[in-house]
């Protein structure tokens, strides 16, 4: 048994509306012609109907613009769902990471027992690390998006 959900989409609507109003302007201007026996008010009286139509047709066009959602995610959210590994061993952490971007635009630094990382795209994280406060990185290896920080 197969289903089909269609979509109705506001383009479409639009394509059935916009003639309607544009007819019932050009009535408008019709009738407003023949009230009038001055080329001139003509003129002025369809040039200000032209303007007020155009205008409207915008409005509408606004209004019924599909608007993709955009997705984004939250700070909390990236905070998360960002996994790290810290392994302790006597005397020294090892830490391991995924961080985005080219090694020349990683930074690392510790201080004080937190572990600050900086990335591309707005990445940036602050771990702190317990026991930590007089340790310094000793080796900084970064490959294929991967961190891998020795502390001593």
């Amino acid at each position: 048994m197969s289903s089909y959900k269609g979509t109705y989409s506001n383009e479409r609507s639009l394509n059935f509306v916009i003639p309607i109003v544009v007819i019932l302007f050009l009535g408008v201007i019709y009738m407003m012609t023949q009230r009038t026996d001055s080329g001139f008010v003509n003129f002025i009286l369809i040039g200000a109907a032209a303007v007020t139509m155009i205008y409207w047709v915008k409005v509408l066009k606004k209004m019924t613009k599909d608007q993709k959602p955009t997705y984004t995610k939250s700070r909390e959210q990236e905070t998360k769902n960002w996994v790290y590994d810290l392994i302790k061993d006597e005397g020294e952490f090892v830490f391991v990471a995924e961080v985005p971007g080219p090694e020349d635009k990683i930074a690392v630094r510790l201080v004080e027992g937190t572990l600050y990382i900086r990335g591309t795209m707005g990445f940036s994280k602050e771990i702190p690390i317990e026991n930590a406060t007089n340790m310094q990185i000793f080796d900084f290896k970064y490959r294929n998006g991967v961190l891998t920080l020795r502390i001593k």
